[in-house]
């Protein structure tokens, strides 16, 4: 579905005269918009790591009702396949994460329709990484940067396949994580060579999906790479990345998603999470969703989870 339908087949029903709150769906077409919403859409997530299709989409939905997250953003959990040889010498494959499909297939049905829910997908580089391990790619990028350029060309095709089924069985777009613009990962010109283009192509090939995130571990140096990567939302963490929403604002047109912070989450009190909350919005404007900046910790209990659609909901 096109951007410009997925707005428009919604039920955009005047605020003034509203009697009931925005269904989930509503209210995330208007933020897409920058429109007045009767509260700021939400989500948030963290991983589950569980090892059937089954498991997976129960906990998906399980924790989607219990706190009323505004976007179902499913988690992907299930590892790209390795090779019988080197890790690097890959073949594209047709459906590199079947399991994830049969669990996002399980969590469309179990939606009826009821909220957007997008897909994770861990850019090229990150999937590189997996395989074999941090050192392992650095070593390869030093020693046979080719070799590392057609691996990472392997996994975009076989992602760019998923993203494409993904976005046939229903979703509204993919999250595409991208966590090594930063120095810590890459330089900026090891960025520009062995990550952008890998990670431009896969937006590039689910464009026009109208909730597609671009979830950057980024540092201030390479916003630069992605302000014109065709994804209407752009989610980062202002605590870990120090950049404020309000600079992102002068840069990105975008829907920001963001403004909670995930790495104290569990600690803030309520008031502290209306805090950030209202300080996010404020920077935002109106295309704003409020998201952490990535996972809460895995560990969270449930009333440390549920403070957050509390004060949104209150």
């Amino acid at each position: 579905m096109l951007r410009r339908s997925f707005l428009t087949t919604a039920t955009m029903a005047s605020l003034a005269t509203a009697k009931s709150p925005l269904s989930h769906k509503e209210r995330v077409d208007l933020a897409l918009q920058g429109k007045e919403v009767d509260r700021t859409p939400f989500s948030f997530w963290h991983h589950f790591g569980l090892k059937t299709p089954e498991s997976h989409a129960k906990a998906t939905l399980d924790f989607h009702r219990a706190y009323r997250t505004d976007i179902v953003k499913v988690m992907s959990d299930f590892p790209y396949p390795k090779p019988t040889g080197k890790w690097y010498e890959l073949k594209p494959l047709d459906n590199p994460f079947p399991q994830q499909i049969q669990a996002l297939e399980m969590i469309r049905d179990g939606l009826k329709g009821s909220a957007y829910f997008i897909e994770t997908i861990f850019n090229p580089y990150n999937v590189a990484q997996k395989l074999s391990s941090k050192e392992e790619v650095a070593r390869l990028k030093k020693e046979n940067p080719q070799a590392l350029l057609n691996a990472l060309d392997v996994i975009t095709q076989s992602e760019i396949r998923h993203a494409k089924r993904v976005l046939a069985l229903g979703a509204s777009g993919v999250l595409l994580s991208v966590a090594n613009a930063n120095k810590a990962e890459l330089s900026p010109a090891d960025y520009k060579k062995f990550s952008e283009p890998f990670d431009r192509r896969l937006t590039e090939a689910v464009k026009g999906s109208p909730l597609t995130f671009l979830h950057i571990h980024v540092e201030p140096v390479y916003l630069e790479f992605f302000r014109d990567f065709p994804a209407p939302v752009v989610n980062y963490s202002h605590r870990v990345s120090g950049i404020p929403i309000a600079t992102v604002r002068k840069s990105f047109s975008n829907v920001i998603a963001g403004g909670i912070d995930e790495v104290d989450y569990a600690k803030l009190t309520p008031a502290q999470l209306k805090e950030q909350w209202q300080a996010a919005m404020k920077a935002a404007g109106r295309k704003y969703i409020l998201t952490p900046g990535c996972s809460v910790p895995d560990q969270s209990t449930k009333e440390e989870l549920n403070k957050l659609p509390g004060v949104l909901n209150a």
